[in-house]
This record gives C-alpha cells, structure tokens and sequence, in this order.
C-alpha cells in the first residue's frame, strides 16, 4: 500500500511539477484603455505580484494567479486619478487588489495560448478569455494579451461620461 501512495504522489509531482514564477515590476505594465466624451483615456496598474506556473509543453498544467494594485492607478492626472480611487470606482479602501486566475490554459498556434479565467475587481467576479503569447526570457517568460470588459460588470463608474468598454493590455514578465 505504501508503495502505491508513493507511486501516486511521484506522477502527481511529475505532472505538477511545472516551472514556477513570479510576475516582475520592471519590464511588466498593465495599461487599459477607455473613451471619456469621446477621447482615449489610458492609464496603468502597478504593484502585480503572484504566481504563475507555466511548460509550453504541458499548457494544460499552467496556472496564473496574479493581482494588481487597485491604488496604483495612474492616468497621468492626479485629480482624476484620486476619483477613481474613490468608492463610485475602484474604491481602493475596501477592494485593493484586482485579482486575475486562470480556469484554463489552451494552446493554439506556437507560442500562442488562450487563456480563460476569472476577473475579480469590486468583489465582482466575470470570466474573461482571450489569446496571449509567452516568450522565453533569460530566467522566464514574457505573456502579453489584450482583453474588452465591460466597466458596469464590475460596478465602476456608475453613470458617467465614460465608455462600458474598457480595452486592457497586458505585457508581462515573469521570474
């Protein structure tokens, strides 16, 4: 019986035992993208920390579990960025973290993967998927995709002059 137990926790291992990593500030950005009155309004999240498990030969085992700052915002305008801050947008106090967690990893074309998961901004929960790329690095991999939400899914904004579609683009660099 033991043996057997052994066996099993060996294979579980085995198949489990990807490569992990750790999201990087330097070289990592996640810039959004939404119209206000018409104009483009882009900006950027920082503080990304997490896990990431990631073999191009076993996509089926990767796994993202990656979070960024909501505080961090910056939209390069203070005022604007302090308002998102507050409770009719990100509010920051009660929700810090932006929370992003793979359910599934498909390869498609060589080095290019569809990933669908979970979005949690507001504790509000909404899958999203979409194709990203990864590209080895020296010590990791580079992912970078883009994906469309819907502002009002997640209860940001409210009524306001701005677009329900925000664009988010992400370029990062895990070690």
């Amino acid at each position: 019986m033991r043996r057997w137990i052994i066996l099993i926790l060996s294979v579980f291992i085995a198949r489990h035992g990807i490569a992990q990593f750790q999201p990087q500030a330097a070289g990592s950005t996640v810039q959004f993208k939404i119209k206000n009155l018409g104009f483009n309004v882009t900006g950027s999240l920082g503080g990304l920390a997490g896990q990431v498990r990631f073999d191009p030969a076993h996509p089926e085992d990767a796994g993202f579990e990656v979070t960024a700052e909501a505080g961090t915002i910056n939209t390069d305008n203070g005022m604007r960025d302090d308002h998102l801050r507050g409770e009719s947008y990100f509010n920051v106090q009660r929700y810090p973290r932006i929370r992003l967690v793979s359910t599934r990893i498909a390869p498609q074309k060589k080095g290019s993967y569809l990933f669908t998961g979970q979005l949690t901004i507001k504790d509000h929960t909404k899958e999203v998927s979409f194709p990203f790329t990864a590209a080895e690095t020296a010590g990791g991999y580079r992912f970078q995709g883009a994906f469309t939400i819907n502002r009002k899914d997640f209860d940001v904004g409210g009524f306001s002059t701005i677009s329900n579609e925000l664009e988010v683009m992400l370029d990062v660099t895990a070690k």
